[in-house]
Formats: C-alpha cells, structure tokens, sequence
C-alpha cells in the first residue's frame, strides 16, 4: 500500500499491486485493474519510487552478515 494525495491535498492509500496503469498527462492519473482513475499530485517517479519501497519492506533481503551466520 502507498500513500498519494489528491490535487485538493488529501491523502488517500491505493494498493500497489492493483495498479495496472500510470500516466502523466500533465497530472498524474493512476488505474487500477478495476478501471477506477485516480489524478493524483506526485509524479510517476514518486509512485514508483513509493511501490519499491513498499516491496522492500514486504520482502526483505536476508543481509550477507545474516546469511554467513546461519
């Protein structure tokens, strides 16, 4: 899940994984697999960014030093 905000400036979360399209038109607008359209203020950079590190956080890498220890 990422946070985005909404051009009146309220923040709502979307669930990443039912993103099925991002695009700047100039405003970012996002659909999801269910066809519901989102214009958000940050740019598709951001919400990549934003999905990355929310899949980090769910998958964390085992640490080299983790892994040597086992």
């Amino acid at each position: 899940m990422i946070n985005v905000t909404r051009l009146n400036h309220k923040i709502f979360t979307v669930n990443s994984d039912l993103i099925e399209m991002m695009e700047e038109t100039p405003d970012t607008v996002i659909t999801l697999t269910g066809g519901n359209k989102f214009v958000v203020l940050e740019s598709v950079e951001v919400l990549v960014e934003r999905i990355i590190e929310f899949r980090r956080r769910c998958h964390p890498i085992i640490k080299l030093e983790e892994r040597l220890n086992i």
